[in-house]
Formats: structure tokens, sequence, C-alpha cells
């Protein structure tokens, strides 16, 4: 298919509040444009083939990678959040191309060990600009993959970037990264990608939980939608098999979730009436929403994922055992930066010494830096 054709499509699918690619703000670098693929499906082909994106497969989500090979990791959260955000943008009539992009990317900035590597990290460069998975996402993006030999990075249009940053979070609006026009709400597909990354991650806990044995069946009765579901279910197959009955009760989660959230959102556009991507980001909140009812049947299943999972001994014990050896991996760094690897000893004379350790570490998988730290403090290990 030409790029005309494709075009031609968008025109005809597309509502006038999405992001339309033919309107994409370009690359901070020109390239000339392809012939058959549209800028933000170039954007999602060079994300999928990015070292950042390979190293989610073995980067923590809850469950640290030598916990069991079942537990969902950054990659395959991922592209659960890529499948339910691609899913609703279509049924909202926006750009599936770019929300797909932006899921894809959403996780690239994430460190090994989930949140606590993240606040590790955060913390040794408390004095020294911090850390933030969306921010360091677009670092790597724009600077720390490389691949092309006219530009650093991968080169991604602004509107993927934009999504990175804004990504899950009230971004810095003191004015920081002011390219990203930080007073403004982001595209309708960021927001959806938000959304979409909420329902997976929920959803894959609640499994990852029961599976582990961290939460219990009897803890899920007490939620009135889980409750519901279940009897439902149980109405239908009451000779049904335990674990069957989990992934239908869980593809149903998602699915209500994901019914409700088009249907509020598709509502809240009527009543607003956008009529392009430019009346979007003037609207001061989020237009991607749940209708109440459904935001009061999330919040009980939220605390319990809090209370129940992630604040369980065992997610805690692997949380502080990873923070310390992340802090213990940049302190010998820091200490010895010839210790480093050739490339970084490059970007320490580019980015200063304790930043080139930060992106270092922090793109590290699990695993790798599970082996580095034995390297470098098991006096039995081979360096």
């Amino acid at each position: 298919m030409s790029k005309n054709n494709m075009q031609d499509l968008e025109d005809l699918f597309l509502a006038p509040y999405a992001m339309n690619s033919r309107d994409s703000r370009g690359r901070a670098h020109k390239e000339e444009p392809h012939p058959y693929r549209n800028v933000y499906q170039r954007d999602r082909d060079r994300i999928i083939h990015s070292a950042a994106f390979r190293r989610l497969e073995y980067k923590t989500q809850v469950f640290v990678n030598h916990e069991g090979d079942y537990y969902r990791t950054r990659l395959t959260h991922t592209i659960e959040v890529a499948q339910i955000a691609r899913t609703i943008a279509t049924a909202l009539r926006l750009n599936f191309d770019l929300t797909e992009a932006i899921a894809l990317a959403h996780d690239l900035g994430h460190t090994p060990f989930g949140h606590s590597g993240e606040d590790a990290l955060n913390e040794l460069m408390d004095k020294f600009g911090g850390f933030n998975h969306n921010l360091h996402g677009l670092r790597v993006v724009d600077l720390l993959e490389e691949r092309y030999p006219d530009f650093p990075g991968l080169n991604l249009s602004w509107e993927v970037r934009e999504g990175i940053v804004k990504h899950s979070s009230s971004f810095d609006k003191s004015g920081r990264l002011k390219e990203f026009l930080p007073s403004m709400s982001p595209t309708l597909e960021t927001q959806v990608v938000d959304i979409a990354d909420e329902i997976a991650y929920d959803n894959h806990d609640i499994d990852d939980g029961l599976t582990s044995c961290l939460l219990n069946e009897s803890d899920l009765m007490l939620l009135p939608i889980w409750k519901k579901l279940n009897s439902e279910i149980l109405k239908k197959y009451p000779e049904i098999n335990p674990e069957i009955k989990k992934h239908l009760i869980i593809r149903r989660l998602i699915d209500i979730q994901v019914t409700d959230l088009i249907q509020e959102s598709n509502r809240i556009l009527k009543k607003l009436k956008p009529k392009s991507c430019l009346d979007i980001n003037k609207i001061n909140k989020k237009v991607i929403s749940f209708s109440e009812s459904m935001l009061q049947l999330r919040c009980p299943l939220r605390r319990l994922l809090i209370e129940k999972l992630y604040r369980h001994y065992r997610v805690v014990r692997m949380s502080e055992k990873a923070k310390r050896y992340m802090k213990e991996l940049f302190k010998f760094y820091l200490s010895k930066p010839d210790a480093l690897p050739n490339h970084i000893q490059k970007r320490i004379r580019e980015d200063g010494l304790r930043r080139a350790i930060c992106d270092y570490i922090a793109g590290m998988t699990d695993r790798f830096a599970l082996d580095e730290y034995k390297k470098l403090f098991d006096p039995y290990e081979k360096v």
C-alpha cells in the first residue's frame, strides 16, 4: 500500500480530534519520508528493534526474574498494554499506529528491579538531577540508543516522544522540557496508553499474585466486582477448573473496564465536541476516562493490590534487596570509574561520571545487574 493510500485511510477513518500522521511535528533530525510506512509506523518499528526494548524481557514488573518464568516482565507487560491500547484507540477512531508506538515505548526508561530500582537511582542522583523513568525513556530514544550513522538515538517523532514524557505522570509544569508544552494536555493517544497501562498491570498483577500465593481468592471475593463475575461464571460453568475460572474472571475484568472506558470517553467527547488535536491540548483534564461507577469499583481493587501484594513481606524483601544491589553497584563505579566498560568511559566525558553511571545501571536487566554484582563482590566469581 502506498503512502498516499494510507493517508486516504487515515483521513477516512480518524476522528477530527485524532492525531493524523500528516500533521506530525516531525523529527528532530530531518529524514526522507518512507514510501509505504507513515511516521508512527516507522517509530513503532524502530522501538521494537531497539536494544532497550529487548532488555525489557529481563526487567522486573513485580517479581524479580529468578522468582519464576511465569510472572510478567516489563516486556510482556508492554505487549499487553499495546494490545489493550490499540483496541481502545481503534474503537475511539484515534490513531492506533501512534497509540501502539507510545505503548511500546512507555517503559523503555525503567530500571532493573522495577520501581525499587528507580527509587534507588533517584536517591543516588538526588543532588544531580534525580532520576525519573519517563525522562530517562526520552533520554534512551533521543541519545543512548546508537543505531544510525546520521543522528543519535532513534530520532522518533515529536508525538511519540511527548507520549513518553507525559505518560502517567503529573508532568512537571515548572518549565522542565518546554519542548513538550507542559501546560498543555497530551494527545488522546497518550491518554489511552496511560489508562491501558493501569488496566494491564491491575489485572496481570492479580494473576501473578494468585499464582505466587501472595494473594488469595478469599481476599478477592471481598471485592464486589470479583464476587459478581465469579458468581456469573460458576452459574454458567458449575464444574469449571479453578485455574480456568481465574483466567475467565481476569479476562472479563479487562473487558468490562475497556468497554466502560470506551463508552465514557465517547460520552465526554460528544459533550466537549473537540474539532482538532489543538482543542484536546487546551482541555485541562483527562478526556479518556472511566465512568464514576467504574472508578468506584476499581478503588477497592487498587487498595487490595497495594495492601496484600505490593506491601507483602516477600515483595518488600525483594525490593529492599534490589535497592542494596543498585546502591552497591553505583558506589563501586563511583569509586572506581576505570572499572566501567569503554563505551561508558566515553559517556563520562560527555555527561559526567554520575549521569553516565546512572544511565549504565538503568539500562541493565535484572539478570545482568545480579551477575555484575557477583563479579564485583563475590571473591570466587570470575570478573
